[in-house]
């Protein structure tokens, strides 16, 4: 009995590396469409700023601390509402140092780390939802989040980007940063200061914690695709800001450039130290004789 033209060779397409090949491409599609929810059922809200930390930048006229607090809030009734056990690092207008919220979320071992921030630049004119993570297991969670953020809010999509945050980096559990929009920005600070697009932020962030499948939206907007500011992704995808590689050498040259400067500038200082003390060394001499 001839062997079907498409049927597959044992040798060829062993059963372990069928199943791998089945289980990476299940979760390289779970992954693209942001279906992937958080690890637990307990989630730690943190709230950015508070207290005497007003948040954004000097002159800034929207503060971000009572935005923070509200869409933590917000965000903490509707995950209660779906079951969920939510950790807040800060309930009122209080100030919380970056160490403590790390602590918090570090005596919950089996929990999720959700901060919330609103973003803030020199320019008014920047504008956009920006979510970061820094452990490679967070990267799933920020990319979901990112999307249904992105896909209900008006705003430019600014990626999602992996920086080394301290409530990132010390947190010894998946953690994600949100930047819900630019309050120096005129429009996105008008957007902010209505209680129902909080109450959808909130909202949204949620979706993106449970694992709600989020739309491709927006492409990354212009200029957002690569930054120097940013760590390099462990993975790749349409909205993952990738680190610039340029930026990196131009970094190392010009650290190289400096060294080099100093050296040359010690160099100088004790030759012009050498020719003093010879020529101090010849009066002497003269003098004496």
């Amino acid at each position: 009995m001839t062997r079907p033209i498409f049927a597959p060779s044992k040798k060829n397409h062993p059963p372990l590396r069928r199943l791998a090949n089945f289980v990476l491409l299940s979760l390289a599609l779970a992954f693209s469409t942001g279906e992937v929810r958080a690890q637990s059922r307990t989630i730690v809200v943190d709230a950015g700023h508070g207290g005497h930390d007003r948040g954004g930048v000097p002159r800034q006229r929207v503060g971000e601390k009572g935005l923070t607090l509200d869409v933590s809030q917000r965000l903490r009734r509707v995950l209660e509402a779906g079951g969920y056990r939510v950790i807040m690092t800060r309930n009122s207008d209080v100030f919380v140092s970056l160490g403590q919220r790390v602590a918090i979320a570090n005596s919950h071992p089996g929990a999720t780390f959700v901060s919330v921030h609103f973003n803030s630049a020199p320019r008014v004119g920047a504008n956009g939802i920006e979510t970061y993570y820094y452990r490679r297991d967070s990267a799933s969670l920020a990319a979901n989040i990112h999307r249904n953020v992105v896909a209900g809010a008006p705003s430019e999509n600014r990626g999602i980007r992996r920086r080394g945050y301290y409530v990132l980096r010390r947190t010894r559990i998946p953690g994600v940063l949100v930047e819900c929009g630019f309050l120096t920005n005129p429009m996105e600070a008008r957007y902010a200061l209505n209680p129902s697009y909080r109450q959808k932020l909130a909202e949204e962030i949620a979706r993106g914690i449970r694992g709600v499948r989020a739309p491709m939206g927006r492409p990354l907007a212009r200029g957002s695709a690569s930054s120097s500011e940013v760590l390099p992704q462990p993975f790749s995808g349409p909205d993952f800001v990738r680190a610039t590689p340029r930026s990196r050498r131009s970094a190392r040259s010009s650290k190289s450039k400096k060294k080099k400067k100093s050296s040359s500038s010690k160099r100088k200082r004790s030759s012009s130290g050498k020719k003093k003390k010879s020529s101090s060394v010849q009066r002497v001499q003269i003098l004496g004789a």
